[in-house]
């Protein structure tokens, strides 16, 4: 278990619930800040976003290489869609000063050491490493040098990759580490979304282990908040209607806002590791069977299979005594109906 920004964070703990903004704020610094606002209003812990600029991912290049032609981003150049999906460095310091105002965490996934070192101006409480950027080692442990807590999701990575990510990030004072099981498909199919990797991770590494859900519905985040995960991250848009390069894959206000009470329910329902018994149902033990007098009997009347039968409601002594007392005398007169109990039982014959 570990603390970022007052929050604790730990399997013993309710999820940690981050809001991915990414491309969502469509161009609009305003946009942005009331998408961060709707997230915290949803019941999110934190929003992340992402500090990069197409010049540090790419160059602008007409090559075939640089153009995608499959998926969501189909027809785009490289260059173009990060052009379009980045947030302004120009942006940061305000988006950073109106999370703390309204009371949200926020922090980033940086994509190159000049991203970490703007960051660092605004005292992020954590950083994330994306899945794509999980094999550039240099930049996880320059990350890891900055003492803050770390999030690595591992789309598309190999155990041997992981291995190599999770050593870079120790290498470099990373203290407080999460693997996020990740499936790098914009949106991802429920039924690709591989949940036992949360386990797999949580014991390869023994580290906590989170899920960046790229799934439209609930099932892989409770799935995964049930096997353990303590971090759920998704995409957050005001609105899919936009049509912007990630509300393809992004959930909306009233989504996030449901699946945070479905996910604080599982947690509820399988954090318990003890055979302790809600209210509900000990007051239902009542309708249980347990042994009850049928007919009448007389002191010194002998207890047989006819007089005494296993019924509900369980106020009786339990069925297992059943045999015990067939063939024993009553200490006293009994009606039909009353319980079978130990005092109305002669001990000897």
């Amino acid at each position: 278990m570990f603390v970022i920004d007052g929050k604790e964070i730990g399997n013993s703990e309710v999820p940690f619930i981050i809001a991915e903004l990414s491309a969502n704020h469509d161009g609009s610094l305003e946009k942005a800040k009331e998408t961060i606002l709707q997230a915290k209003e949803a019941g999110a812990d934190a929003v992340k976003i992402q500090t990069y600029t197409a010049d540090s991912m790419t160059i602008d290049c007409d090559e075939e290489d640089f153009k995608i032609k499959s998926g969501l981003w189909d027809g785009y150049k490289l260059y173009d869609l990060y052009k379009e999906a980045s947030t302004p460095y120009e942006w940061h310091k305000e988006l950073f000063e109106y999370s703390n105002k309204i009371g949200i965490i926020l922090f980033s996934t940086p994509f190159d050491t000049e991203a970490v070192d703007l960051l660092e101006k605004f005292n992020p409480p954590a950083y994330k490493i994306a899945s794509f950027e999980l094999v550039d080692l240099d930049l996880i442990e320059y990350v890891a040098s900055k003492g803050k807590p770390m999030f690595i999701s591992t789309g598309m990575a190999n155990i041997s990759e992981i291995k190599d990510a999770v050593l870079a990030a120790k290498k470099g004072g990373c203290k407080d580490l999460i693997l996020f099981h990740c499936i790098s498909s914009y949106p991802t199919p429920t039924c690709e979304a591989n949940i036992n990797m949360v386990k797999v991770l949580k014991e390869e590494f023994d580290v906590e282990v989170g899920l960046s859900d790229h799934t439209l519905t609930d099932t892989a985040a409770i799935a995964a908040v049930a096997l353990g995960a303590s971090v759920i991250e998704k995409h957050f848009t005001l609105t899919r209607l936009d049509k912007g390069p990630d509300s393809e894959f992004s959930i909306e206000p009233e989504e996030l806002k449901n699946l945070i009470a479905n996910l604080y329910d599982c947690c509820k329902a399988t954090r318990e590791k003890n055979f302790k018994r809600s209210k509900v149902e000990i007051q239902n033990k009542s309708f249980r069977r347990s042994l009850y007098f049928v007919k009448d009997l007389n002191e010194n009347d002998i207890i047989t299979p006819d007089n005494v039968r296993k019924i509900r409601p369980g106020y009786g002594l339990p069925p297992k005594f059943f045999k015990e007392i067939i063939n024993k005398r009553v200490a006293k007169n009994v009606k039909r109906g009353e319980r079978v109990t130990w005092d109305k039982i002669k001990k000897k014959i």
